[in-house]
């Protein structure tokens, strides 16, 4: 099944945001190259495509697991969360409609 992840980034966390970024990358590339991957990204904290300083509220993650016991801990585990990028996380089912 289909799940959604998000993490919500906290306050002053760009620097650990950058430094943990090519580990969280690799995670992700792994779930692409399994095929598991439907799509991923940060969001801005502005309006912007490179917010510069201003950084990320959070991520979005949308993938497939087994289960969501099994989602919740590949997010556990995830570098953001291991840094201190995310103050919060949830997992949530997620049925894709379109396209």
């Amino acid at each position: 099944m289909l799940y959604a992840l998000i993490g919500e980034d906290a306050p002053g966390s760009l620097d650990r945001r950058l430094a943990a970024r090519p580990a969280h990358l690799e995670r992700l590339r792994q779930l692409q190259n399994e095929g598991r991957l439907m799509l991923a990204g940060p969001f801005p904290a502005i309006d912007s495509p490179d917010p510069g300083p201003a950084g990320f509220t959070g991520s979005l993650i949308v993938a497939e697991f087994p289960s969501r016991a099994d989602a919740e801990a590949w997010m556990a585990a995830d570098p953001y969360v291991l840094e201190g990028v995310f103050a919060r996380t949830s997992v949530k089912p997620f049925r894709k409609v379109l396209p």
